[in-house]
């Protein structure tokens, strides 16, 4: 019999923009920003290099960075604007909706069109904060006040990345509960985020 989804996570909660792992430690989650670095002069990208090179030196704790590339189906799109064309009484507009539609679809090709999504992952662990050295990981009880003591910390570090990468070019934006959820979605159901579905979230389990 197949193990219980809640079993195969290796999460445990997401709440106030932080997931918890099973693990009771900690993670952020920013997403940043992409570059033309390809259209930067020889000069800006050994600039940027060298500050990314200085950031990831500066850093005395693990990140993870993720790529996440999704197929993006524009199929409900091309059948909007032909219903648009449909009701368009204005002759004009119609043929100009028309051609907009045969322009897209002469763009395409045929061909799949994807677009790419850049995280980095912030970890934080209980065990890390003042007057937790010594004790054991099943000694660790996530209470409310160890809970936002952790989370103060993680956020500290999210900060110094984002300003880390915020000197390479790049802008970070900080995930919060609802946004967090849709990303490990898409994750596990790349299918459906590829049409936009996705499920309707309870509001009482985004804190």
């Amino acid at each position: 019999m197949p193990a219980p989804t809640q079993i195969v996570l290796e999460f445990d909660q997401i709440r106030e923009g932080v997931i918890v792992m099973k693990d009771k430690s900690l993670r952020g989650i920013l997403m940043v920003s992409s570059l033309n670095f390809e259209l930067k002069s020889e000069e800006e990208q050994n600039a940027i290099i060298w500050q990314f090179q200085n950031f990831l030196n500066s850093l005395d704790f693990s990140i993870q960075i993720l790529v996440q590339t999704k197929r993006v189906n524009i199929t409900g799109y091309l059948d909007k604007l032909k219903e648009l064309e449909e009701k368009q009484e204005n002759e004009l507009l119609r043929i100009q909706i028309s051609e907009y539609r045969k322009f897209i679809k002469d763009l395409i090709g045929g061909g799949e069109i994807f677009t790419k999504n850049f995280f980095v992952i912030v970890p934080f662990h209980p065990m890390e904060l003042p007057g937790m050295k010594g004790k054991k990981e099943k000694e660790i009880k996530m209470d409310e006040e160890r809970f936002q003591r952790a989370k103060a910390q993680l956020f500290e570090r999210m900060e110094f990345v984002a300003m880390g990468l915020s000197r390479c070019g790049l802008q970070c934006h900080l995930l919060d509960s609802s946004q967090i959820i849709e990303l490990l979605w898409s994750l596990y159901h790349p299918e459906e985020a590829e049409v936009g579905y996705y499920p309707e979230i309870p509001p009482e389990i985004i804190k």
